[in-house]
């Protein structure tokens, strides 16, 4: 409302009228001082009722009263009532504060120091926030499976709260009447607002007969206000935003306005995106009802012209302070000590239970620890009910918080939520700029420190380093012929991370392989952006060269390992291709003979061989062993290769601890690769021709070498046979020794005197003469 000295406010209901006592310090309690007002109307009937007019009057300060603004209400039918109905209850608000400060066993929190929370590592690959905000919207591509997901679970509105049904607007005890300076038009000025409620119902004819009860038995007390209160606005998403620039996108960052309070970063935007996540929490202090309206605005980042308004909303925190649904702090469904789902607001779920029945003029909840049972409006409820088994959640707070957190769920308050709120911009008045995703929570300061404020900054990625190394391959398909018409391939190996190609990598080529079979002891590392709880890999980077800002995309964590036959002249043959996600891996097999497409197979009856069942490589760490390769042949994909390969992923501190080197660069370490046992040599290229040919040929025509040794042997046996016959044969029949001369005698004479001569004479030996 604008500038007003002592306002007033003026009833009208035909020609019967009332007013209150004039504000006297209005710029510090705009409150009236009598909050109650009994006005007696003729009798009439709801649909021919003459409308209420509500008038708020300005009085000068030489007496001049001048009308600030007024409000028509033509419609009374919601606000007529008949409280002899059995069963009615009239109207009443909350208690907003307590007089005395309670112990710990009466009902108000303590500050006090947290208790030390295991959930850090354990909840490093499990739950967190964004895991419960995307379990209650569906997505599950972004939410782990998690067992005990029951006990984290949020309620997520499409639309304000206000518009809730269930909620009755949040103005179940005070009403928001819009204020006009005259006669309400179509494009009329709003001048104020005016805070109240009405109740019209039947009252005797006969002035002696008994009076109705009255309506709105229990108010909160003047010194409740203003009211100072802590102020908490999470800001999660924006969902369709308008775009505001030439590439169909826009920068948006947030803005808050509460009072003279301003709070939001210029520099804290997130480029060109239409959905933006936010995950952003703001803290302010205010006095309500003087600082009630908080705007949240979306702003366009310009680097050079002025920034946009993509649009605003505006909510009403006395509105929600005032509801008796509980509207300040959203219930959770379990109660948490410790944890990313510590309890968070100020009282703990026994003394708002008591409370409750006290505003409802109920009997107090009866506790029964001994057997984890309460007594609740005449009806006993059991701890086993709703936890049949006993969890073993980490941080699950004591048994009677549970018993009456259970109950409170059960009353139609309001849930802990995520509300979905339609931005407007005064441009474009009733146009729909987009979604904002929010929630707001409210805590009075009189009833002490609110617990810890909910972690909703958007999940950041963590460095890590997978180290890959081939040691060798096996069985794979051989593409080349020899000039024997024996195959032989040239192979090698690559890989790289999806969405990372440009970091590819190889190992040496293993020439000449006629059996299928290379040795590498090659090692590969790779340096990804692990988002451990959507099992993404983030990668940021410039679409152009005079981008600002980059762009993160993301991609499943899966490593993709290729065997190639390498050739100068031709192109490069692929041989077989393995694709592994590295969070939903198959175990390896330890022998290549135990090696078969069945371990790629996720059908879940394969799951009882040891070989089929899949890890997490983030969880396991290393792993060695035996994968299949594959290629698509006809219809169907066929084994064409195996690989043996060691898999580790480290941290970046464990990788600066423990460095090591690609391929077999130094330093080799962890563990030291050395150079695989291969035939080589200065002269293998000239070496290896010849023995390319003796191995194919012992290979191929094997028996027919041996065929034809055996073969030759028995021909040459022939053959000697055949050529010595013949004389043998003669000599048995001629018999040549009967068709000789006579034998020949050698005589040797003794030399004579004279030069050293030497004469040997041969004399036939003739036969001794016959008689």
């Amino acid at each position: 409302m604008k500038k007003v000295h002592y306002p007033q406010l003026l009833v009208e209901f035909g020609e019967q009228s009332l007013s209150t006592e004039p504000i006297s310090d209005f710029q510090s309690n705009p409150n009236f001082l009598e909050s109650v007002l009994f006005l007696t109307l003729m009798p009439t009937e709801a649909v021919y009722a003459l409308p209420l007019v509500v008038k708020v009057v300005d009085t000068k300060d030489f007496g001049q009263q001048k009308v600030v603004g007024q409000a028509n209400i033509d419609v009374l039918q919601p606000y007529f009532c008949d409280p002899w109905v059995q069963g009615y209850v009239p109207p009443q608000v909350p208690m907003l504060s307590e007089k005395k400060q309670h112990d710990g066993a009466g009902g108000l929190t303590r500050t006090r120091p947290a208790r030390p929370s295991p959930s850090q590592d354990e909840y490093e690959h499990e739950v967190d926030w964004w895991s419960k905000f995307f379990w209650a919207t569906g997505d599950n591509q972004r939410a782990l499976k998690y067992k005990y997901k029951d006990y984290h679970t949020i309620k997520v509105f499409d639309c304000e709260l206000e518009a809730v049904p269930d909620f009755q607007g949040l103005q179940d005890f005070c009403e928001t009447f819009r204020l006009y300076q005259e006669l309400p038009k179509a494009d009329s000025p709003v001048v104020g607002e005016f805070k109240g409620l009405f109740r019209i119902y039947p009252f005797p004819e006969n002035p002696e007969g008994q009076e109705p009860p009255r309506q709105f038995l229990i108010l909160p007390e003047r010194d409740d206000f203003p009211q100072l209160c802590m102020v908490r606005v999470y800001v999660v998403r924006g969902i369709n935003l308008q775009p505001q620039d030439y590439n169909g996108l826009c920068d948006p960052y947030v803005i808050l306005k509460l009072g003279k309070t301003k709070l939001g970063n210029r520099d804290a935007y997130l480029p060109k995106t239409l959905d933006p996540v936010f995950g952003t929490v703001f803290e302010l202090t205010c006095n309500i009802p003087l600082e009630k309206d908080l705007e949240i605005q979306l702003f366009d980042f310009d680097l050079f012209s002025p920034d946009d308004e993509i649009g605003s909303t505006v909510i009403d925190l006395e509105n929600r302070l005032l509801s008796g649904f509980g509207a300040c702090c959203g219930l959770s469904k379990s109660y948490f000590v410790s944890g990313p789902f510590r309890w968070r607001d100020q009282i703990r779920p026994s003394y708002l239970l008591e409370r409750y029945t006290k505003r409802k003029g109920q009997p107090p909840p009866v506790f029964n620890l001994e057997e984890d049972s309460v007594l609740y409006n005449g009806e006993e409820i059991s701890l086993h009910t709703f936890e049949p088994e006993p969890p073993t959640v980490h941080g699950l707070g004591p048994k009677k918080e549970r018993l009456a957190l259970y109950i409170l769920n059960t009353l139609g308050l309001v849930p802990e939520h995520v509300e979905t709120r339609t931005l407007y911009s005064k441009s474009q008045p009733g146009i729909d700029q987009g979604k904002l995703q929010i929630w707001v929570d409210i805590f009075p300061k009189k009833l002490g420190a609110p617990g810890p404020p909910v972690d909703i900054n958007p999940r950041k990625p963590k460095r890590y380093e997978l180290r890959c190394i081939i040691w060798k391959t096996a069985q794979v398909d051989l593409v080349h012929e020899t000039f024997s018409r024996e195959r032989m391939s040239d192979i090698y190996v690559k890989g790289w991370l999806f969405g990372l190609e440009k970091d590819m990598q190889k190992t040496d080529i293993h020439y000449h392989s006629l059996t299928g079979e290379g040795n590498f002891n090659w090692r590969f590392i790779f340096l990804m952006d692990y988002l451990a709880a959507e099992c993404v890999c983030v990668q940021s980077q410039k679409d152009y060269i005079w981008s600002l800002d980059p762009t993160s995309m993301k991609f499943p964590a899966r490593l993709i390992i290729q065997i190639w036959d390498n050739d100068i002249f031709s192109s490069e043959g692929f041989l077989g291709v393995l694709e592994l996600d590295l969070t939903d891996m198959p175990f390896p097999a330890r022998h290549a003979n135990q090696c078969t497409l069945k371990m790629m197979d996720t059908d879940s009856k394969q799951t009882h061989f040891v070989q089929y069942k899949r890890f997490s490589l983030f969880k396991k760490k290393v792993v060695t062993g035996w994968w299949p390769c594959q290629v698509h042949s006809g219809d169907k994909w066929r084994l064409s290769g195996k690989v043996k390969m060691t898999l580790e992923i480290l941290t970046d501190k464990e990788a600066l601890i423990r460095p090591a080197g690609r391929g077999q660069s130094e330093p080799n370490q962890y563990p030291k690769l050395h150079p695989p046992p291969r035939a080589g040599g200065s002269l293998m290229w000239l070496r290896s021709p010849v023995k390319n040919f003796c191995f194919a040929c012992w290979k191929r025509y094997r028996f027919k070498i041996v065929g034809l040794v055996l073969l030759s042997i028995v021909a040459f046996m022939l053959f000697k046979f055949i050529y010595a016959a013949p004389s043998y044969l003669a000599m048995t029949w001629i018999k040549p020794e009967l068709r000789m001369g006579p034998p020949i005698k050698v005589v040797n004479l003794k030399p004579l005197p004279g030069p050293k001569n030497h004469l040997s004479v041969i004399l036939p030996e003739l036969p001794a003469p016959q008689d």
